[in-house]
């Protein structure tokens, strides 16, 4: 019997075998990726560059001689763990701590990513004679800082809470006008007018803030009032919504990266149930995101290409870093009156990660023409000068005496609806660095309606009398009725950070 000529000349089908291989290899990697991290703790190496070290080296020039050139998955894969990036840094951003800075973050996230653009782009074209086309690409490109590299290493260092809330949120907003930018830049034909590249990229913008307001608070709202039957189904119900926004923003013409963001943010404020959970389930997906995007790109790079690559890819970081980014860090926050110090290290806390090469697969996908070059420079670019940033941003940081006065530590409190009795259940440890320690029962003035019922301390569990008085590790549960119990745990957060006369004296 003859074959179907049909069927002549297709790939080979997935098997079973050929699945069990791959589950091996992605876990071994995997495993490998997990113990890097604690290596790059100890060094101080940011992680992403072991990741990507781990793809180079399953690549076509390493020891796995794995071919792979496929910009196009890159970018779908990329933009995906992208999404997950930007939500579990979303989840974990404080309202508190951005809410001050959201106009600097803003004006860096927009005029900031213009003026880099602009510098990056005039240093590539006159210093290493690329196009204007090209240049315009590579300084877009390169503009945005990573959400990634800036949640993983700025939640490590005590910086003030300005500090830290401006750069947070500049990551989570500067991601949407520079994919606008690239995608402008790389499409075939004339660049539009600056005022028409201006007012789509602020039509986007506002398309993409409304949908993820609405859909973060939407879902906030009806996880809030709902009891799910399994407290493991909150954190799935979280990252989907999250992901939803994503959708609905980038399917209405929007950015659904800022629209990801600000549902995140706005789900990761609203005291939701089983939180410390949810936290946890966000944490591990999004370090799987970073694990595979960043082996991704690494196998898709080849080593020996980027010979050629490498000066133009010095010199061009090296205008970004040290005109670029200083330039538009003081211009910006001009009106807002920072300190040079905290100016500084903002200026060199604009690290790069994985956004800057996966944006760089857009010109790929394109066909713009010396696209392979850019993608080269961008990943040379991200490789030296993330070496060189990420471990002496602690080192400025204390040079530049920032950080020095730790805050009390915030109460990692979790909720659990008990519906039948109208009411929640409050659980969270008193931390190290909390100043409810020596702080009795009473002296909580909890409101009417709810009362600690259990405490449990090295191990042993009681009722507490109102006497008691509670110390660092001891883990609480604290019963409280619907109507009270936004007040019992803004209560409770007020004297974990401001002690018993929390309230009294204006702390808390």
């Amino acid at each position: 019997m003859s074959a179907d000529p049909v069927c002549q000349g297709r790939e080979r089908p997935l098997t079973v075998h050929d699945l069990n291989q791959l589950l091996l290899v992605c876990s071994l990697v995997l495993l490998v990726a997990v113990a890097a991290v604690r290596i790059s703790s100890r060094s101080g190496l940011p992680s992403l560059l072991v990741y990507l070290a781990i793809g180079i080296a399953m690549g076509q020039d390493g020891i796995g001689d794995i071919h792979f050139d496929n910009a196009e998955l890159t970018q779908v894969i990329g933009y995906a763990a992208l999404v997950v990036i930007l939500a579990e840094g979303g989840l974990g951003t404080k309202w508190k701590e951005i809410r001050p800075a959201l106009p600097a973050a803003s004006a860096l996230a927009l005029v900031g990513v213009a003026i880099s653009v602009a510098v990056t782009a005039a240093g590539a074209h006159y210093l290493t004679g690329l196009e204007w086309r090209q240049s315009l690409i590579i300084g877009a490109v390169v503009s945005s800082t990573d959400a990634a590299a800036v949640f993983s290493v700025l939640r490590r260092i005590p910086l003030p809470a300005r500090v830290t809330g401006t750069l947070e949120a500049e990551s989570g907003f500067n991601d949407a006008p520079v994919v606008i930018l690239v995608v402008a830049f790389s499409t075939a034909g004339p660049v539009d007018h600056w005022y028409v590249l201006l007012g789509g990229i602020a039509l986007q913008l506002a398309i993409g803030a409304a949908i993820g307001l609405a859909v973060g608070w939407l879902g906030a709202l009806g996880l809030r009032h709902v009891a799910l039957p399994a407290s493991g189904l909150y954190p799935i119900a979280v990252m989907a919504i999250a992901v939803a926004a994503y959708a609905a923003g980038a399917m209405a013409q929007g950015s659904g990266f800022l629209a990801v963001y600000l549902a995140s943010m706005v789900m990761g404020n609203a005291r939701l149930p089983h939180w410390p959970a949810t936290r946890g389930f966000a944490d591990g997906v999004g370090w799987i995101a970073q694990i595979g995007m960043f082996v991704l790109l690494g196998l898709l790079v080849t080593p020996h290409d980027l010979v050629d690559d490498i000066v133009p890819a010095l010199v061009i970081g090296l205008v970004l870093t040290m005109v670029a980014r200083p330039l538009s860090v003081v211009l910006c926050l001009l009106p807002f009156r920072v300190p040079w110090q905290e100016q500084t290290l903002m200026s060199w806390a604009g690290l790069r990660g994985a956004v800057p090469i996966i944006l760089a697969t857009i010109p790929m996908v394109e066909g713009v023409e010396g696209s392979r070059a850019i993608f080269n420079m961008v990943f040379v670019l991200v490789v030296v000068y993330t070496l060189v940033q990420g471990p002496t941003l602690p080192w400025l940081a204390r040079k530049l005496r920032l950080g020095d006065g730790a805050e009390a530590a915030d109460l990692g409190i979790e909720s659990a609806p008990l519906e039948r009795l109208n009411g929640h259940l409050l659980s969270f440890a008193v931390p190290e660095a909390s100043k409810m320690h020596g702080v009795e029962i009473s002296e909580l003035r909890l409101p009417a309606g709810s009362a600690v019922t259990l405490v449990v301390r090295d191990g042993t569990s009681f009722v507490p009398l109102p006497s008691t008085v509670l110390r660092r590790g001891d883990e609480l549960l604290v019963v409280a009725t619907d109507p009270v119990r936004d007040a019992a745990e803004q209560r409770l957060r007020a004297v974990g950070r401001g002690g018993k006369l929390a309230g009294w004296l204006g702390t808390g």
